[in-house]
């Protein structure tokens, strides 16, 4: 009886941590073959330079890219944040060390309370060490003043 208790106790935890699991917002592969929406640069001295200063690459899976053009993002929809540090010298800004790995994934059910996107950020350049801790809310709070946008701050240049 104590052997099938702990594997009901074994598999009812095993369960409860792939059931969490579902919330979590995957590492998207490849993300640098997608279309590049746009790049910019936060400077020192900018409101939002800790933690995001750094050069920003922003890419749209073909999904995001017609939400991009639409304003209707479907699930599935995915915007990278590319955060790379930069170095600046003899009059040119060049790419150095990626910061993180920022991911907009649009899942309406899932997540529900923060406006249908769960949000991820991987550190660095590795995929293991996942920076948000509360499901996105945070993510969310900031993203909130673009809700006429589906929370996007991207815009698709013409």
């Amino acid at each position: 009886m104590k052997t099938y208790i702990n594997l009901f106790v074994g598999s009812l935890l095993l369960a409860t941590s792939l059931m969490a699991d579902t919330k979590k917002v995957a590492y998207p592969e490849g993300y640098r073959d997608w279309t590049h929406v746009k790049t910019m640069i936060i400077e020192p001295g900018h409101d939002l330079e800790n933690p995001f200063g750094g050069i920003h690459h922003v890419y749209a899976n073909a999904m995001a890219k017609e939400g991009l053009r639409t304003g209707n993002y479907i699930d599935g929809s995915t915007l990278v944040f590319d955060l790379l540090n930069y170095t600046q010298k003899d009059k040119a800004i060049t790419e150095s060390t990626r910061k993180l790995v920022g991911v907009m994934y649009k899942d309406k059910a899932k997540f529900a309370k923060t406006g249908g996107w769960g949000f991820e950020g991987f550190a660095g350049d590795t995929q293991d060490k996942r920076l948000v801790s509360d499901g996105g809310v945070s993510c969310f709070s900031c993203h909130m003043p673009q809700e006429k946008s589906n929370f996007v701050f991207s815009q698709y240049r013409k």
